[in-house]
């Protein structure tokens, strides 16, 4: 994503600024805007942070203080399907451990990287939120409770054969 590319629209501007006004402060409003740039642009990337601080009149470390501590947010451009595995206390126990070894291995890649064909990314983030159905694995953001790597298999299948995830 080169610099030129990084700019919120003139919609998404206004959006903003009436944002902001909601807020005690610009500062309180950035989770919002980056939410906001992560939807636009995919990923948050070192460009499109510069253009938030400017944007919302803060310092870059301050966007960057954000950006890097929560893991919702994503510095790097994933593939079409987003498959987050929690790998906390609860999921562990019940298998995320080995899901994700087993989604690395069917992928052919490491946790964290895109397979060559652009379709799938495989991280793991921290607790889901939803212990009881563990291990949790979230699909661009939809929940899917106690996966098994046999339902993995069928959802990634499933998705290169063209169907919905």
């Amino acid at each position: 994503m080169s610099a030129d590319a990084v700019r919120f629209s003139d919609e998404r501007l206004t959006e903003i600024a009436a944002l902001v006004k909601t807020y005690p402060g610009a500062q309180s409003a950035l989770m919002p805007v980056l939410y906001m740039a992560q939807e636009d642009f995919g990923y948050i990337s070192m460009e499109a942070q510069k253009m938030i601080a400017q944007v919302l009149g803060l310092r870059l470390m301050q966007v960057r203080e954000v950006v890097t501590f929560y893991t919702m947010f994503r510095e790097q451009p994933t593939g079409k399907y987003l498959l987050e595995v929690c790998t906390n206390a609860g999921c562990m126990l019940n298998g995320a451990n080995e899901l994700v070894a087993h989604m690395c291995e069917t992928l052919g890649i490491k946790q964290g990287q895109t397979t060559a064909d652009g379709l799938f990314t495989v991280t793991e983030v921290e607790c889901a939120g939803a212990c009881g159905g563990a291990p949790v694995v979230q699909v661009n953001n939809v929940y899917h409770e106690k996966v098994t790597p046999e339902l993995m298999d069928s959802l990634i299948t499933r998705v290169r054969d063209g169907g919905a995830a």
